[in-house]
C-alpha cells in the first residue's frame, strides 16, 4: 500500500488537519481480489470496525466520500464542545463575583480566535484515527462515493471490491425542514456553522434537541443574542420534563430568547437582515436574525448506495433496516451507527461498530441494546441519561420507583456554587434493579458513566450503597440516592409484623 509522500516544512492547523484526514498526495492501493470486510463510511463507526478487525488480522477496506472522523470529528462533537469550553469561561468571567474571586474587565470573545482553538483541537485529535494510522494498521482505504453493485461487491469511482462481509456506517446528515425562501435566504446547519468567520449579532436557533441547546446557549454565551425556536412545548423533548425545564431556565437566564410551541412558516431577506415569520397558537409573530442555524434533526445517508441492489431493506427517514445483530436484509451486509440506529450519538456508533462487526466475522451472536448507552446534552448545566424513561416505563406496564437527590443537599455542588441539577434514579418496584437514570449537573456527562458501569454489570441499589466514593464529589449524589433507596428498605422492614 503506498504512503502519502512525506511534507516539508510546518503545517498549519488546517493543512496538517487534512493530511491527516484526506491527503491530497494519497494514492488508493491496489485492491484485493477479496476483503474479509469492507466498510462504507469513515465516521466514528467505519472507524472503530476497521481498526478492531485489522488488529486481528482480517483484510479490511474502508470507503470515504469525503474526511476521515465523519461529522463527530469534523462539524459535530468536537468542534462543538471546543466552542463550548471557550463560552463556559467566558461566562465564569462573568460570574467572578459570586465567587469573592476579582478579574479585570474582560474584553468581547473574538470568534476568530476561539475558532483557531477549535481547529487546534481537531488537528490534535485527527491523529489518533489518521491515514497513517490507518496504513500502519493494513487498512485499505479508498476516497469516493461508494455503492454496491452486487450482494457481493462495492464500487468506488472505477474500482470493484469484492467483500465476504461488509459494513455500512453512512451516518447522516442534517434535516432541512420545507420552509419557504430557507434556501434562498440562507442559512448554516452543524456542517457549516464553525466556519463562519464573524460573530453574528443575532442568531435565530431552529430546533430545541441536543445539538440547538448546545450551540444556542455557547453563541449566546459568546455575544449573540440569540432567539431558540422550539416547535414542541418543551427542548429535549426524550428527556424527562423536569430536566428540560431546568435547562429553560438555565438559557433564560443567560439571556437567550425563547420561543416555545413556535412553529417557522417562511423566511425572507430584507436588506442584510433575515427574517422568519412565525406561529405559535394561531398567532403570527416575527423574529429578526443576521444568521440562522437550522438544527431541526438528522437523516440517515441511505440514497446513492444503491441499497436494493445489495438486497438491503431500507426506509428514507428511519435508515436501515437491522435486527438486534445489526444484520440487514443481506446477510452478508452489516449496518452500525447513524444510519440505522434511532440513538444518534458517538458512543452508539462505536459500540454498535464493535458488535457488528464481531458479529459479521467471528458469529459472535451478540444483541444490540440501547437500554445502557447513556447520552448527554452538553449544556450548562449538562442533562444525562441511560435506560428506561418514566414514561417509557408506564408504556410498558413497568413498576418503577424513583430515587431522587437535590445537588444543592450534595456538599461538593454547594462548594462549586454548581447546585442546579439533580441525581434520579428508576428501580424496579420490589427490587433494587436499576432501570434508568437521568442526571443534571455540570458535569452529568461524567456521572452518568458510573451508572453505565452499574447498570451493564447487572449492580443493584443495595451494593451501590456501599461503593465508598472520594468525598467531597458531585458523585456522591449517587451513593446518596442508593442510600436513601437503603432506608427505604430499613423502613419496611421495620414495620413488618413480627415472626
Amino acid at each position: 500500500m503506498k504512503r502519502t509522500k512525506p511534507l516539508s516544512g510546518p503545517l498549519d492547523d488546517d493543512a496538517l488537519f487534512l493530511r491527516r484526514v484526506r491527503p491530497q498526495t494519497w494514492t488508493a492501493p491496489e485492491p484485493k481480489d477479496v476483503y474479509d470486510l469492507v466498510i462504507v463510511g469513515a465516521g466514528p463507526a467505519g472507524l472503530e470496525a476497521a481498526e478492531w478487525a485489522a488488529r486481528r488480522g482480517f483484510s479490511v477496506a474502508l470507503t470515504e466520500r469525503a474526511e476521515l472522523g465523519g461529522n463527530s470529528l469534523n462539524a459535530g462533537s468536537v468542534p462543538s464542545k471546543a466552542i463550548i469550553r471557550t463560552a463556559q469561561v467566558q461566562d465564569g468571567m462573568r460570574e467572578a463575583d459570586a465567587f469573592g474571586a476579582t478579574l479585570p474587565e474582560a474584553a468581547p470573545v473574538r470568534l476568530s480566535d476561539a475558532m483557531a482553538r477549535m481547529r487546534a483541537i481537531r488537528t490534535r485529535i485527527a491523529v489518533y484515527h489518521s491515514m497513517d494510522e490507518l496504513v500502519a494498521l493494513g487498512v485499505d482505504v479508498f476516497f469516493g462515493a461508494a455503492r454496491f453493485a452486487d450482494r457481493k461487491t462495492i464500487v468506488v469511482g472505477a474500482t470493484q471490491l469484492s467483500f465476504r462481509k461488509a459494513l455500512v456506517a453512512t451516518g447522516a446528515r442534517p434535516r432541512i425542514p420545507d420552509i419557504p425562501d430557507l434556501e434562498g435566504t440562507g442559512y448554516h446547519t452543524s456542517d457549516t456553522i464553525f466556519d463562519i468567520k464573524d460573530m453574528p449579532r443575532r442568531l435565530a436557533v431552529m430546533g430545541g434537541g441536543p445539538l440547538g441547546c448546545e450551540l444556542a446557549q455557547a453563541f449566546c454565551r459568546l455575544g449573540a443574542h440569540v432567539t431558540i425556536v422550539q416547535d414542541e412545548a418543551k427542548f429535549l423533548p426524550r428527556e424527562e420534563r423536569d430536566a428540560a425545564e431546568i435547562l429553560s431556565w438555565a438559557m433564560a437566564r443567560d439571556g437567550m430568547e425563547i420561543r416555545l410551541n413556535t412553529t417557522v412558516v417562511a423566511v425572507r431577506r430584507d436588506g442584510d437582515t433575515k427574517i422568519l415569520q412565525t406561529l405559535n397558537n394561531g398567532a403570527r409573530g416575527e423574529i429578526l436574525a443576521d444568521e440562522i442555524l437550522v438544527c431541526t434533526g438528522r437523516s440517515p445517508n441511505v440514497e446513492e448506495l444503491d441499497l436494493a441492489a445489495a438486497g438491503i431493506t431500507f426506509e428514507a427517514d428511519r435508515g436501515i433496516v437491522v435486527n438486534d445483530f445489526l444484520c440487514t436484509t443481506n446477510q452478508d451486509v452489516y449496518a452500525a451507527g447513524d444510519v440505522c440506529l434511532s440513538l444518534m450519538f458517538t458512543n452508539a456508533a462505536q459500540s454498535s461498530a464493535r458488535m457488528a462487526v464481531r458479529n459479521a466475522l467471528t458469529q459472535a451472536g451478540q444483541r444490540h441494546d440501547d437500554s445502557v448507552i447513556p447520552w448527554c446534552t452538553f449544556c450548562d448545566p449538562e442533562i444525562a441519561h441511560i435506560g428506561l424513561q418514566v414514561w417509557e416505563a408506564r408504556k410498558r406496564s413497568i413498576p418503577i420507583k424513583s430515587y431522587t437527590v437535590m445537588l444543592s443537599d450534595v456538599d461538593r455542588a454547594i462548594t462549586d456554587g454548581q447546585e442546579t441539577g439533580f441525581v434520579k434514579i428508576h428501580i424496579a418496584e420490589g427490587s433494587d434493579r436499576i432501570l434508568g437514570a437521568t442526571i443534571v449537573a455540570s458535569r452529568a456527562s461524567e456521572l452518568i458513566n458510573e451508572m453505565a458501569v452499574v447498570m451493564s454489570t447487572g449492580i443493584g441499589m443495595e451494593a451501590l450503597a456501599e461503593v465508598v466514593h472520594t468525598y467531597p464529589a458531585q458523585s456522591g449524589a449517587l451513593m446518596l440516592a442508593a442510600q436513601a433507596y437503603r432506608r427505604d428498605v430499613d423502613e419496611t422492614v421495620r414495620r413488618l409484623p413480627p415472626a
